[in-house]
């Protein structure tokens, strides 16, 4: 029980230090976003050290401030990362950062002709340099995702969502991206992230996500 209730009350100072910091709170909307980005870092890793700690029976509030720093990095990390890539990219690209992954949004019309897997020629550069960038940042795991909408049956969708998550991989591969980062995951009509009952929304719900997800140097 004593174990217990340290834990919570380093994991609940480590969140109180994010939520309070007064350079978290003030300057302009950009630099509040960009700090807040890193201090989401921070705050993992703090939850990651003081699960570490407690496992191993070490000081909590120690590997809550070391997981707290590691975390910290690997968010600025992410940021640098995620400014490369939008400088790189086609307008058309999506890219959310949680905090402790990137979350890069291609929509499946940029990238393949209709109930195709063979990925566009005009998409090819900006595959490449996404390649780079993970190239240039290695201490990560890559996830390709597949989605589609619920136009056809769902096995053919899933199908499809596969064949789409393995050629964009393989596009990665030949950029120069080691085969054992790479995971691919079709999802097919099962995550939709719009309304499949309007065009609009069908095109929002074929994608292909790239998710870069930092590792432990």
């Amino acid at each position: 029980m004593k174990r217990f209730t340290l834990s919570i009350f380093a994991i609940s100072a480590v969140a109180l230090t994010a939520c309070t910091d007064p350079a978290y709170v003030t300057g302009s909307a950009e630099d509040r976003d960009e700090y807040r980005k890193t201090k989401q870092g921070g705050v993992i890793g703090g939850l990651v050290g003081t699960a570490v700690a407690a496992a191993t029976d070490t000081n909590l509030v120690a590997g809550a401030v070391i997981g707290a720093g590691v975390g910290a990095l690997i968010g600025n990390d992410l940021d640098k990362q995620e400014a490369e890539l939008r400088k790189e990219l086609d307008g058309g690209i999506s890219i959310e950062n949680t905090g402790d992954r990137l979350i890069v949004v291609m929509p499946q019309d940029l990238l393949f002709a209709s109930d195709s897997a063979v990925v566009s020629a005009s998409l090819s550069d900006d595959l490449a340099a996404v390649a780079r960038n993970l190239q240039k940042y290695p201490s990560s795991t890559v996830q390709v995702l597949g989605h589609t909408d619920n136009t056809g049956s769902a096995a053919h969708n899933q199908q499809l969502s596969e064949q789409r998550a393995n050629s964009v991989a393989d596009k990665l591969m030949e950029g120069g991206v080691a085969f054992e980062r790479i995971q691919t995951i079709g999802r097919g009509e099962d995550q939709p992230v719009a309304s499949n009952l309007s065009e609009e929304g069908k095109a929002q719900n074929r994608r292909v996500e790239i998710v870069i997800l930092p590792t432990e140097a």
